[in-house]
């Protein structure tokens, strides 16, 4: 999820609960605000009554609430002055001009007492107040409202405004993405003036130029280890090849030469898989082409006809789809080659090798060793078959650095008694 639609998330759910405890808030101070209307309202009516009460001596005789929104009762001297004033919320019957029958509606009723003619009475006086479920559906209404009108508000703001705002920052993080070491000095570069994203890039530009230093550096270790290892072990498998054929040895020591010469040849095989691995790892393949699987297949299949042979071993394919893939089609010969010669060598005696090539996969099986081989170390460096102790261990390591250079996945699976690695591409 990206930075802006995280913080308007997080934003939307604060602003939600912010806007809640607002409308709570909000609602307890308008009702106080009403109640306090009312009463005053309701003071005013008692000036009224009692003053209309001297002056018409009815309306001392009106005891319940069914002639008027008041009633008098009289009360006794005592009663009288130990009274004070009390407001209630309550609820009375009223008939609206267009219901049939009455209904339950919300009031607020002052209790008071007055005096006239040395007599003393009770006053009741009733005020309609808003119903508290309308108030409550009101604002609720208008909390969201408010809600919906903010979050607009912020997703306007947030494409005209932030996304100008960081838009060096995702000029510079896709020059990033795009960047290679090696292809060049033209630092990722982002115009702006904000001071943190100049921070930010001056922060990139210096590790980048440390990193195209180490970079430098290691290509160079490796150009010098290729031609300056290689050569000597060329040179010493050269003179004790043309020592065998010019000396006479006993077979013990033409046995004893034979298998350093072995040695030697394995010693160079590891050099270059360990100069491979390194350049994999450093991405130095760039010659990236639309490259067909099915045809590396098949000439790698051709190639290494003899030495399934000389194995006794048989090897088929099997073409369900075209399969293409968009890398370094040395890389992609690779991947192929040392699968198969993984599974020529790792197999038994008139054992077989089965190639599937799918849309999205290849799949190569075997038989071998009848039992699962260790999945979290299979794809390491230097893990060798107890059986086989010739090769380099480096051949599924190579591969598997292949696959995540470009995005690939590889794994191993033993079923049917066949040893299968599937590479989804």
């Amino acid at each position: 999820m990206k930075l802006l639609n995280r913080s308007l998330l997080h934003l939307m759910s604060w602003l939600l609960l912010i806007i809640s405890l607002w409308s709570v808030v909000f609602y307890f101070n308008m009702l106080d605000e009403i109640k306090d209307s009312v009463d005053e309202e309701l003071e005013n009516y008692k000036r009224q009554i009692v003053s209309r009460a001297e002056k018409d001596s009815t309306i001392l005789h009106q005891k319940t609430f069914d002639e008027g929104f008041f009633s008098v009762n009289p009360i006794s001297k005592k009663e009288a002055l130990h009274f004070k004033d009390t407001y209630e919320d309550t609820e009375i019957y009223a008939q609206d001009a267009d219901d049939e029958a009455p209904e339950l509606e919300p009031v607020r009723v002052l209790t008071t007492v007055f005096e006239q003619n040395e007599n003393f009475y009770e006053l009741k006086i009733f005020n309609n107040m808003v119903e508290e479920d309308d108030l409550v559906k009101e604002l609720l209404w208008d909390a969201a409202g408010l809600y919906v009108l903010l979050i607009f508000s912020i997703l306007v703001i947030n494409n005209l405004v932030l996304q100008k705002l960081w838009k060096p920052f995702y000029d510079l993080l896709y020059d990033l993405k795009n960047y290679r070491l090696g292809a060049g000095k033209n630092f990722p570069k982002a115009e702006t003036k904000t001071k943190e994203f100049s921070d930010l890039q001056d922060a990139v530009t210096t590790l980048l130029d440390y990193s195209e230093k180490t970079y430098e550096q290691q290509k160079e270790f490796i150009g010098n280890a290729s031609h300056e290892l290689q050569t000597p072990l060329a040179i010493a498998i050269s003179k004790l090849e043309l020592l065998m054929e010019r000396e006479n040895f006993t077979d013990n020591q033409a046995e004893k030469i034979a298998e350093i010469l072995e040695i030697i040849e394995r010693l160079v095989r590891l050099n270059k898989s360990l100069l491979l691995l390194t350049k994999i790892e450093n991405k130095q393949f760039f010659d990236n082409k639309e490259v067909s699987v099915n045809e590396i297949v098949t000439k790698n299949i051709t190639d290494l006809e003899d030495i399934a042979d000389f194995k006794e071993v048989k090897i088929s394919s099997k073409e369900n789809a075209k399969l293409s893939v968009n890398a370094d089609s040395a890389l992609i010969n690779i991947i192929v080659s040392n699968l198969l010669r993984n599974a020529i060598f790792h197999n038994i005696k008139n054992g077989k090798v089965e190639v599937e090539i799918s849309e999205h996969y290849l799949i190569v099986r075997n038989t071998g060793v009848p039992k699962t081989l260790e999945q979290e170390k299979i794809f390491t460096r230097f893990q060798k078959n107890q059986q086989n102790q010739s090769g380099t261990g480096l051949g599924l390591a190579i591969v598997k650095a292949i696959a995540e250079l470009y995005g690939f996945s590889v794994s191993y699976e033993f079923k049917n008694e066949m040893h299968e690695f599937k590479v989804k591409f």
